[in-house]
């Protein structure tokens, strides 16, 4: 028996792949469900494998389903087809497309065969396919609202987020332009809270701010070239 090890690259940013790996007599639903499980994607929509090729072009279809659309060739059926028999060489490669919709596209390649002697390898006693690697953060496959649930449309009504998607509102931007303008924001509070504190020191330190010496002032300069 081999095990056969696919990388699983998102199309739109290689760096976030997942590695699985599945029994050469396992059929091409196993992959298709294994991919999924891996990026976290549920097994609500339509999907097709191609085969292809160092260029990634796409070549005849392995697919769930034979959809309404037009094919150069009928597509072969996932559940029917075995992974090993589409292995022409060691770095076969495929493209798998999930929810036509929305087209999600993943590219596929072997990286590795491993030959499995049986009754003598550790390997037998684990469950394929199988998820060995995980790099980068995957695409959600709803969006936002989908990771939040549906508690996310209750936030947005109570709140009212989708009139501040363009900055605040000109009740803010007035009320934020006033604080500039008299100093009564966060910042504003900072800033006089330390002049008043700098006033309260002014009159103690005057006197001895009176009896500093030229001499002072030209050592100040003469050390601040220093400093750079």
């Amino acid at each position: 028996m081999a095990i056969l090890k696919f990388r699983i690259s998102w199309e739109e940013d290689d760096a976030i792949y997942r590695d699985v790996m599945v029994k050469h007599s396992q059929h091409f639903t196993d992959l298709h469900q294994i991919i999924l499980k891996a990026f976290e994607f549920d097994e609500k929509h339509d999907a097709t494998f191609f085969r292809s090729n160092e260029k990634w072009q796409r070549g005849r279809e392995i697919s769930k389903a034979v959809y309404e659309k037009n094919y150069v060739v009928p597509p072969l059926m996932m559940d029917e087809v075995l992974i090993g028999s589409e292995i022409l060489n060691t770095n076969q490669q495929f493209v798998y497309l999930y929810d036509f919709s929305k087209s999600w596209t993943f590219l596929i390649q072997l990286i590795q065969v491993i030959q499995v002697i049986k009754n003598a390898d550790a390997d037998m006693e684990l469950n394929y396919p199988m998820v060995s690697r995980i790099e980068g953060v995957g695409p959600m496959q709803y969006g936002t609202k989908g990771l939040l649930g549906p508690n996310f449309t209750d936030i947005e009504e109570k709140y009212d987020l989708t009139e501040a998607q363009d900055g605040f509102g000109e009740e803010g931007e007035a009320d934020a332009h006033a604080s500039d303008e008299d100093g009564n924001g966060l910042l504003g509070d900072l800033l006089s809270g330390e002049e008043d504190a700098d006033d309260s020191d002014e009159g103690e330190d005057a006197d001895a701010s009176d009896e500093q010496t030229d001499d002072d002032a030209s050592g100040m300069f003469d050390d601040s070239s220093e400093a750079y």
